[in-house]
């Protein structure tokens, strides 16, 4: 909206800056998080009506910088036709957001259409970890193949994040695809992990699978996979 501003020249009412406001809030609900109990979540939800409230604020700017262009003349408003196109982007972005965070803060709701986790990488997902250091990523899940002394023969950027399951024979079918040829051994993390998925593999002709079974109490399968 500053841009808009500076490059107009005017607009009816000087757009304000409300980063303080909110990186302050921001930083209360930070603090806020600390403690447990009641009065602890009683102080964050108060901290994010307050930050809500600023965020309305910043929409209802940036619905009236954009309505005023329109009503400039047309070589004017031809200038800031790509700052208007993504600021109404990025607007849209934020009601989305602002309605995640009502749904998940006071309504306990946290699975939306259309969440958004990146303002700026809107394709963004959670990815979950299941490490105590690093609970969950963002972004998407990319699967890197590699061949003898780590050469790269394929990689996936996935829209959706699939089941690791699913992935283990698909990437041999890649791997014979691209080779032309089955691997005599074929590895990868837990996450692929399935006995059904395993046999397919071995069924289709691969010596040795290598997917640890984290759930496995069995003294033969820990011996296989080391």
């Amino acid at each position: 909206m500053k841009k808009i501003e500076t490059r107009a020249g005017r607009m009816k009412r000087k757009v304000r800056n409300r980063m303080r406001s909110i990186s302050k809030r921001v930083v209360a609900i930070a603090t806020a998080s600390r403690p447990k109990g009641p009065e602890g979540e009683a102080e964050r939800k108060k901290q994010y009506r307050e930050l809500l409230s600023y965020s309305r604020q910043v929409l209802n700017d940036a619905k009236r910088v954009i309505a005023e262009v329109e009503e400039m003349p047309t070589r004017k408003k031809k200038r800031l036709d790509g700052l208007v196109e993504h600021l109404a982007e990025m607007a849209g972005r934020v009601r989305q957001v602002v309605k995640q965070t009502k749904a998940r803060v006071f309504d306990g709701i946290t699975q939306l259409p259309g969440k958004i986790v990146s303002l700026f990488e809107p394709h963004s997902e959670i990815i979950r970890k299941g490490k105590a250091s690093k609970p969950a990523e963002f972004g998407k899940l990319v699967q890197v193949q590699e061949a003898g002394n780590q050469i790269i023969t394929h990689y996936d950027v996935f829209d959706q994040r699939p089941s690791g399951h699913e992935l283990l024979l698909r990437a041999v079918e890649t791997h014979e695809r691209v080779l032309g040829r089955l691997p005599r051994l074929a590895t990868a993390d837990a996450g692929y992990y399935s006995q059904a998925r395993e046999q397919a593999v071995e069924q289709k002709g691969v010596k040795w699978v290598a997917a640890p079974n984290r759930n496995t109490k069995s003294a033969e399968r820990k011996k296989k996979e080391h």
